[in-house]
């Protein structure tokens, strides 16, 4: 994307890079107006000047233009980051998010802005993640539920939207898969659905949802497909048709086999 010719501070008015605290840089080509320049209100050129000069970014860490602090926090040290875990703009903790060591990371898990706790969640060690289940955004309880220990998902079953619980019926132990087969959400029931052991499918197959009885149309042992001959759905009615019939084919020609042996041997 082509960057605009104006130079202008992050208050609209005209840089003037005589007055500039780094003139000195300027006359030996360590920063360049309308590319380098960190009191430009374009994000790019504060981040080229940060990215040729690191050791400037503490100076910049109470500057009043966010943009700046933001772009200065990918730069600074963690002494120097952790003075921004309370900035009063999101942008800037969401750097700091990124950029924290895991074991800092709890101070930001209650943070205002959801995109702040995302970050958190991706990053914060699986073993911490217990104390964001119940984060009020289903997103960043979403990626909880991706990256929780698999003995701690019980406790996210019944969580109020069904994207979590799909997520947790991905991942649980197949041992709890049952106890989520009634879910109210044909999403999660199917997820349930290919995941159940076969010898458990029987008491999904009268499931309101084709899609899910289909699913159990795959994979149930043979011996319960008769149930779903009937079915109001065609495609589920028709896989269990021919199902049946391959079961049948192949126990015929396991007769045939048996019976051939037999005849060998006399």
């Amino acid at each position: 994307m082509e960057e605009p010719l104006e130079t202008l501070d992050w208050q609209g008015n005209e840089i003037d890079c005589h007055n500039c605290a780094h003139a000195a840089l300027l006359q030996s080509g360590g920063c360049q107006p309308r590319r380098s320049c960190v009191h430009d209100r374009y994000a790019r050129r504060i981040d080229r000047f940060f990215n040729n000069h690191h050791e400037l970014a503490k100076d910049y860490i109470s500057h009043p233009y966010f943009e700046v602090r933001a772009v200065a926090a990918k730069f600074l040290d963690i002494f120097h980051l952790q003075r921004l875990i309370s900035d009063p703009d999101e942008t800037v903790r969401s750097v700091v998010a990124l950029r924290l060591p895991q074991r800092k990371l709890l101070t930001l898990r209650s943070d205002p802005d959801r995109e702040v706790r995302i970050r958190v969640a991706h990053r914060m060690a699986p073993g911490e993640l217990g104390t964001m289940m119940n984060d009020s955004d289903y997103f960043v309880r979403t990626i909880v539920a991706r990256r929780l220990p698999q003995g701690m998902l019980a406790l996210m079953m019944n969580d109020p939207d069904s994207s979590v619980r799909a997520e947790v019926a991905e991942r649980i132990e197949p041992g709890m898969l049952t106890a989520m087969a009634d879910d109210t959400d044909s999403a999660v029931r199917l997820v349930v659905a290919k995941r159940l052991p076969e010898h458990q499918l029987s008491g999904m197959l009268h499931d309101e949802d084709w899609r899910i009885r289909y699913e159990i149309a795959r994979r149930i042992d043979a011996s319960y497909l008769r149930a779903l001959l009937r079915d109001e759905d065609e495609m589920v009615s028709e896989l269990a048709r021919m199902r049946l019939m391959q079961s049948a084919q192949e126990a015929e020609n396991a007769t045939g086999q048996t019976q051939w042996r037999a005849y060998g041997k006399d």
